[in-house]
């Protein structure tokens, strides 16, 4: 079944555009304003959200606040303006990605993927969570998810907060099978610079972190040709 995604722009031109580069991969559907987004937002369920930034009446900005306040749907903002402090205003508002036009059909196919994964990614449950918890091996392996720190045997392990990511991401979906391209995703987001052996180096930090406290276990069982799945910890006796 097709992913849905609401198209938001004033522009006949940009919306047709949109849903040219889209239509092939997605079920889309179109809103020429913000009040006409928000009610169908309120209405529909969406897998994700292309929202122009300028628009007459009700902004960009606007319906992303509005959005927020009754849905977590992945929001892509687009705009013409190059500024930095708009970027990070919409971050802080809620937005999941910036888009500057213009844009190659290619980077906006690639951004899309990329925040439907995440947010596929951030809607699995993990069947281990006690407590805000992730507990596995019998206490062995514990990772808080409030403090963002994890306890190897008791120990408390020294992590990056990349690190900490890379591991809570996989601990928390141990029947899932990871690409590095999705594990890139999770960490960084879409970028055009950015290099799968990256992942790696992490892999091999937190392995090396784990050794350093006295344990040979590996959270980290390599898929060959794929990327990585969690490897769960005999219980401590």
């Amino acid at each position: 079944m097709k992913k849905k995604l609401l198209i938001v722009d004033d522009e006949w031109n940009m919306r047709n555009l949109l849903k040219i580069y889209l239509t092939k991969d997605f079920e889309i559907t179109m809103a020429v304003d913000g009040e006409e987004a928000v009610a169908l937002v309120k209405k529909n369920s969406f897998d994700l959200i292309i929202l122009d930034v300028m628009m007459p009446g009700k902004d960009g900005w606007e319906v992303c606040e509005e959005v927020r306040e009754f849905k977590t749907t992945p929001i892509l903002m687009l705009t013409a303006r190059n500024d930095t402090k708009d970027k990070v205003h919409g971050l802080e508002i809620g937005a999941d990605d910036y888009l500057i036009k213009p844009f190659e059909p290619e980077e906006l196919l690639a951004r899309v993927k990329a925040l439907l994964r995440r947010s596929e990614l951030s809607n699995e449950k993990s069947e281990k969570e006690e407590n805000n918890s992730i507990v596995y091996g019998n206490g062995f392996l514990q990772i808080d998810q409030d403090g963002h720190s994890v306890l190897i045997a008791g120990e408390k392990l020294e992590l990056t907060p990349k690190e900490y990511k890379l591991l809570h991401t996989i601990a928390s979906n141990p029947k899932r099978v990871f690409t590095r391209e999705v594990l890139l995703d999770v960490l960084w987001g879409y970028n055009d610079s950015r290099d799968t052996r990256t992942v790696d180096s992490h892999v091999k930090n937190i392995r090396i972190k784990i050794k350093e406290k006295g344990s040979d276990y590996n959270p980290f069982e390599t898929v060959w040709g794929v990327g990585y799945k969690f490897h769960e910890p005999d219980e401590w006796l």
